[in-house]
């Protein structure tokens, strides 16, 4: 006949699946934010670096949205803005923030400007 214990711990052993059953939506979930920050983080550096190389080539004459557009990878090429703002001297660079996959994007935007010093060519 089985011991009060060890009826005891063949119950608790469900138990313990049906927690864990009930916690992966939250890990997943918590994974799904934590991938969409890193991507958000990774579309605000390749903005900023895409403003730069556009800048650069303003200032030698050559077309800034293509070469904005050959500082990023091709998921993010999609929805992207080059602007001149009024002072003449930066270039401003506005792409769409991946949603989850880069093959999706969300309406959400990061904007980068960059330009030339005031003494520069």
């Amino acid at each position: 006949m089985p011991s009060l214990w060890s009826r005891a711990l063949r119950l608790e052993g469900g138990q313990a699946s049906v927690e864990l059953v009930a916690a992966v939506p939250f890990v997943l979930l918590a994974a799904a934010i934590a991938w969409q920050l890193a991507l958000a983080g990774q579309t605000a550096w390749l903005c900023a670096n895409a403003a730069r190389v556009a800048a650069r080539a303003e200032a030698v004459g050559r077309d800034a949205r293509a070469a904005a557009l050959s500082a990023l990878p091709k998921p993010f090429r999609h929805g992207l803005e080059v602007s001149r703002p009024s002072d003449g001297r930066t270039v401003r660079v506005r792409i769409r923030i991946p949603l989850l996959v880069r093959r999706w994007t969300s309406p959400v935007t990061v904007s980068a400007s960059a330009g030339l010093p005031r003494g520069g060519p």
